[in-house]
């Protein structure tokens, strides 16, 4: 493993000073270096557990799919974050499938199942580490539902490309209406009402595979 990534692990994990060298050698033996095609499927119900992901660059997508093909995305995962429903073999309770996607080329660093559940289980530091992840993941999903249950979708979408800008740091957003339903848990022509009503409005300017905001106030005043 490279120096790099040896420091990526340690910057990452919050707990590595709180680990043996032996404990750390471990991690580091079990943890490889994976890359990922956008649109690739990483995990899923029908795979065993992957293990835990350090996310390097890139961006990934966890999502539950109804029976009839529906997608529902939970939360997008960037560079530094931890995926860690794609080791849920690991953690106890955990009974719904979910799905990981790659939504760009990514870079991750994979650390095993079995060698981060030997871990988790004698290291209250770990074991910590994980627990936090996992709310913090299940707060995600919660805000998910709320917003699908219980708003408006106007409100909704407004949400969605107010936080698209504050996460790009740019008003110009390269998305098209499939992806913007498929991360809502809407339908495309839903969306495209909408962005068309947006647009009419003069809150977005809309153009092939992109969206321009421009008035963030009236869009802020859906909220």
């Amino acid at each position: 493993m490279t120096e790099q990534n040896r420091n990526y692990l340690k910057e990452t994990l919050t707990f590595w000073n709180e680990i043996t060298e032996e404990e750390r050698e471990m991690i580091i033996q079990n943890t490889a270096v994976v890359k990922y095609k956008q649109g690739q499927n990483i995990y899923n119900a029908q795979q065993e557990c992957v293990g835990v992901l350090l996310i390097k660059k890139g961006e990934l997508r966890t999502y539950i799919l109804s029976e009839e093909g529906k997608e529902v995305t939970l939360y997008r995962l960037g560079e530094g974050d931890v995926c860690i429903l794609s080791a849920s073999c690991i953690l106890k309770n955990i009974t719904f499938d979910v799905h990981v996607d790659a939504e760009k080329d990514s870079e991750v660093l994979l650390i095993n199942s079995p060698a981060y559940s030997a871990l988790s289980q004698k290291n209250i530091y770990v074991e910590a580490f994980t627990l936090r992840l996992t709310a913090d993941r299940f707060s995600d999903v919660m805000w998910a539902m709320e917003q699908i249950l219980f708003m408006s979708f106007d409100r909704r979408l407004a949400i969605f490309l107010l936080d698209e800008t504050a996460k790009t740091g740019t008003d110009n957003l390269s998305l098209t209406h499939e992806q913007i339903a498929k991360y809502v848990g809407s339908a495309r022509e839903v969306v495209s009402r909408m962005l068309k009503y947006f647009a009419k409005e003069g809150m977005v300017e809309l153009s092939r595979g992109s969206i321009k905001i421009v008035d963030r106030q009236k869009l802020k005043k859906l909220l």
